[in-house]
């Protein structure tokens, strides 16, 4: 998922699973099986017709349902991706077609069920409702790997969630109309209210070959937390139509209460997940961006403290030196020229010289951290935790990130303050270079990888580049081409590298633009 923008891998959708989720998305899918094994010699066993117990059942799954199809439509409007526009709509339409099902059904509202149902009706939109969703998992697992090709959705995410939900609500009228208009039309599925027709288990089959197929898609192109709990509900959407339809073919006995069963504690267990995880991560986010935003609100402070110091060190050998050097001219003028004051004057001059370049070597203690200070740090994660501070400036500047991490990355001995200001400062850099950038697309590639023993870190505009005549005093302090610049950007961000025994260079881009490379040594950087 190195591809993936910086801040698209904070997301559900794109993070890969951690051990303890495959763990514990395990343990849920044994357990279904587990009750599965253990309630199938008494599957058949008839119980109470309970009406009040389906409508129950059919109000959660749509609540749960629909919550979750709003959150993958908030994945969809973040990621730009169809496969979740198409993930959404599935979840949309299990939510909306479960409503005519719970209506129709023999004996929840009316005997023969609302809407002018008859025996048939409930049967076909129940095998509506089930081949919704293992369709938008199949949808979804074959558009991820053509967004990766494709690209982001680059319409009004707005409007296509708002026809997605117009065409759900079309689909499900038609499809609900068509099964009770043509309960007499339509092959049966009941031979009564209560025995699933052959025929009926026939086209179950056919739904529950259209979930192992989804399943399998999954597990072939799983990447993501997402992918994971996508494989249990299918699983449990799988056991429900083998457990019920396929193995008993009679409502109202254990192993239909069962399959609803599976169907609300899987449907629920997804969903708190899928929100105790994304809380868990935008805290965890919301309070790393909290932190880093006051650790460089300090920088600003302490670099405007620093600047008002340079400042006022400079003014007085400044100062003296203009004085002395306008004495040392009155001094020559006269006649005859007193060559010994002019004399003393120029060398308060030189002296005052000295102390000026003493302030900018202070300038240099500064930012030489002890090595004690520095600790074995993760570039990776380090660029990824600059690029979350700076998303919205980003944004702002209509630049598009495009984040490539080495899978395995040596730890580099460094002070992580230092690294992160040089890493924000390149970025910066960069995003400003590509300002007045018109007729293409305004593009920021970050690149970290393994160089020798060491580390290799490059950030690559698409700029205007860097004229040639000037490349070789960018790094020198003071030079800018900034109207707004001192000059000390680069030459710091140099100077830090060096002190850890690295190297920053620049050359042009491929077509436009200039590459920053940023080269450590893995572990041994030392302090100089």
């Amino acid at each position: 998922m190195h591809g993936e923008p910086a801040e698209h891998q904070f997301l559900l959708a794109t993070l890969p699973p951690s051990p303890g989720q495959r763990r514990l998305a395990l343990g849920i899918v044994l357990t279904l099986l587990v009750v599965f094994v253990i309630t199938a010699p008494f599957r058949a066993i008839q119980l109470p017709q309970s009406s009040a117990f389906i409508t129950v059942v059919q109000t959660v799954l749509f609540v749960n349902d629909l919550i979750t199809a709003n959150l993958l439509f908030a994945q969809f409007s973040i990621l730009r991706r169809h496969a979740f526009l198409a993930l959404a709509t599935g979840y949309l339409f299990t939510a909306l077609v479960s409503i005519p099902y719970a209506l129709t059904f023999p004996g929840s509202f009316a005997p023969m069920g609302l809407l002018g149902a008859g025996y048939q009706t409930a049967g076909w939109i129940y095998l509506f409702w089930y081949s919704g969703l293992p369709l938008a998992v199949i949808a979804y697992a074959l558009l991820k790997e053509s967004d990766r090709t494709t690209g982001a959705f680059y319409g009004s995410t707005r409007t296509a969630i708002g026809l997605s939900v117009a065409a759900v609500l079309a689909v499900g009228c038609g499809l609900t109309w068509v099964a009770i208009a043509g309960d007499d039309v339509l092959p049966w599925l009941f031979l009564d209210p209560i025995r699933i027709s052959p025929f009926g288990q026939f086209v179950s089959g056919v739904l529950a070959l259209l979930s192992a197929l989804a399943l399998a898609l999954l597990w072939v192109r799983r990447r993501s937390v997402l992918d994971l709990w996508l494989m249990v509900v299918i699983c449990a959407w799988l056991l429900q139509i083998a457990f019920f339809v396929l193995l008993t073919a009679l409502r109202f006995s254990l192993a239909f209460y069962t399959s609803r069963v599976y169907a609300l504690i899987t449907a629920s267990i997804v969903l708190l997940l899928l929100l105790s995880e994304t809380t868990t991560l935008y805290t965890r986010l919301a309070r790393s961006i909290f932190m880093q935003r006051r650790e460089r609100d300090g920088r600003v402070m302490n670099l405007n403290a620093v600047s008002a110091s340079i400042a006022h060190e400079l003014s007085q050998p400044l100062g003296a030196m203009t004085a002395n050097a306008g004495a040392a001219l009155e001094w020559l003028a006269k006649n005859p020229p007193n060559i010994d004051k002019a004399r003393s004057s120029v060398e308060r001059i030189a002296s005052d010289g000295h102390r000026a370049s003493d302030v900018i070597a202070s300038l240099r203690a500064l930012i030489q951290k002890d090595v004690s200070q520095k600790r074995l740090l993760d570039v990776n994660t380090l660029t990824q935790e600059v690029l979350a501070i700076e998303r919205e400036e980003l944004q702002r500047h209509r630049v598009a990130v495009t984040l490539e991490l080495a899978d395995t990355i040596t730890p580099v001995l460094s002070d992580r303050l230092q690294l992160h200001q040089v890493i924000l400062n390149l970025i910066r850099n960069a995003a400003e270079a590509m300002n007045h950038v018109t007729g293409r697309a305004r593009v920021l590639r970050v690149r970290t990888e393994t160089h020798g023993s060491g580390v290799l870190i490059t950030i690559e505009d698409s700029g205007t580049g860097i004229d040639s005549n000037i490349v070789d005093q960018i790094f020198d302090p003071f030079f800018t081409t900034k109207s707004h610049g001192m000059g000390l950007g680069l030459w710091i961000c140099r100077t830090i590298i060096e002190n850890h025994n690295g190297q920053l260079m620049v050359s042009p881009g491929v077509d436009h633009g200039s590459v920053f490379q940023v080269v450590l040594p893995g572990g041994q950087a030392g302090g100089g």
